[in-house]
């Protein structure tokens, strides 16, 4: 029997020292770790993890959203490991341990309210973007080239200038007059 860790931050800034000192902590063998968002399905940590799995061991988490940011990818994955024959445990979620029916029937009801938490989130931040919207606020990086420089741009590729000639003379990639 080993015990296995899973360890996930969503970017490249982000640093994973602490899960893996929690998961060493708990007493994982072999833990493995990427930096990639949960929303992906191909992550390959995750993949090398289920492949690493055998009947009897158990796999880790510091945190359910660690592993998924859905309920139906965490219980998909629960059951892939249930199915090879391991257990899963959640460190800080305690009650998440599928060793017992209250932990798989907890564990699928507090799931599916953390799925519903992110939803009311998504939706709060969404209708807070509308209202800011309403007011005027401008979204987005701020344009390199004004609307007189773009039409200038146009004129002067129309004329026969090279992209390069004049993305240098506004100082933005070739690129950026082309898709002009």
């Amino acid at each position: 029997m080993a015990i296995l860790g899973y360890a996930r931050v969503s970017t490249g800034e982000q640093s994973l020292d602490a899960q893996l000192a929690e998961l060493k902590g708990a007493g994982c063998s072999r833990i493995f770790s990427e930096k990639l968002s949960g929303a992906r399905s191909d992550r390959p940590q995750l993949a090398a993890l289920m492949k690493a799995v055998q009947s009897g061991d158990v796999v880790m988490v510091v945190r359910l959203d660690r592993l998924a940011r859905s309920t139906r990818d965490l219980l998909n994955t629960v059951d892939g490991i249930s199915k090879l024959g391991a257990s899963f445990k959640a460190i800080r979620d305690t009650w998440c341990d599928t060793t017992t029916p209250h932990g798989r029937l907890m564990m699928t009801v507090l799931a599916g309210l953390s799925e519903f938490e992110r939803e009311l989130i998504i939706s709060r931040t969404g209708e807070g973007r509308a209202r800011a919207a309403t007011k005027g606020v401008k979204f987005g990086r701020k344009p390199k080239l004004t609307p007189y420089q773009r039409a200038e741009a146009l004129q002067r590729r129309k004329a026969g200038e090279t992209l390069m000639s004049i993305a240098r003379s506004y100082g933005v990639d070739h690129s950026m007059i082309s898709r002009l």
